[in-house]
């Protein structure tokens, strides 16, 4: 069998590169997200703050910049290749008030009761054992701290996914099912289901608010945002083994919804998320 946990660290150290890449789209896309739960979580200077899959460590940096000198910032992430670049931004931008720490944020043995604050900027959405991985958040919060993120709502709310999804289904067919509460950006799309998760990790004060806004996927020539696409979009996917010209359908199709999509400003589209909030 199959060990979830392990398989996601390989999925993420193996694309980590490819995320780097397409950083600057990526954060352009996500900032207004970002900016949001930020806000609601409001860190105040000298708090300790946990960054749960950090990534290349945009919220880390921004979260460092706020907690000021006397504050600290651990981000933590399964991606090596991700960390690698955030370390060395952080390094670039002179902040010194970072660590960045290879780790399962739901498995490893953080200090208990040593953060102020737990933040996540859609990288919560991973855990093999979502319970046991909020209840090792809970503990890592001293009595009292504060646990914010954002995550995607459905993928049917969010036309980011679906458009150009529905644009490769037309080459290559409707993706396989999902299974809905698997690992994966759409894994707390229920308001139920994050409820739960949250109660059962022994959370309080949860609070679940509806957050919807365009995001804006930036602009470029055709071929870069098909590749974009291509690269990271959850159902673009082509299977290892297509043969050239299914590809070049699958180019073609994108290439079309991008052109249909496309405005001055780059390609704008609908996104729904969660803004979640609770204390330990």
């Amino acid at each position: 069998m199959v060990d979830v946990a392990d398989a996601l660290r390989t999925y993420w150290n193996d694309r980590g590169p490819v995320w780097i890449e397409h950083r600057e789209r990526l954060d352009g896309m996500l900032a207004p997200l970002g900016e949001a739960a930020i806000a609601r979580l409001h860190p105040d200077p000298g708090e300790h703050v946990l960054d749960v899959g950090c990534g290349t460590g945009t919220t880390s940096l921004e979260l460092a910049q706020l907690v000021g000198g006397g504050g600290h910032v651990t981000g933590v992430d399964v991606s090596a290749p991700m960390l690698d670049d955030a370390r060395k931004r952080a390094a670039d931008a002179g902040l010194d008030n970072t660590t960045f720490v290879v780790a399962d944020a739901g498995a490893h043995q953080f200090e208990p009761r040593h953060f102020d604050a737990a933040f996540s900027r859609m990288g919560i959405m991973f855990f093999a054992e979502p319970v046991a991985g909020f209840t090792n958040l809970r503990r890592s919060l001293r009595p009292g701290g504060r646990l914010t993120f954002v995550c995607w709502r459905s993928p049917e709310e969010n036309s980011w996914v679906t458009e150009p999804g529905r644009a490769v289904a037309e080459v290559l067919g409707p993706p396989d099912p999902m299974d809905p509460d698997a690992p994966g950006p759409f894994s707390l799309a229920s308001v139920d289901r994050i409820s739960s998760i949250l109660t059962g990790a022994g959370l309080v004060d949860i609070d679940i608010t509806p957050h919807d806004l365009p995001v804006n996927i930036g602009g470029g020539t055709t071929d870069e945002l098909v590749r974009y696409y291509m690269d990271l979009l959850p159902g673009t996917a082509i299977p290892e083994n297509a043969e050239v010209h299914v590809i070049d359908r699958v180019k073609a199709a994108l290439g079309a919804m991008v052109e249909r999509r496309r405005t001055t400003d780059g390609i704008t589209m609908g996104a729904a998320a969660w803004l979640v909030s609770a204390r330990a």
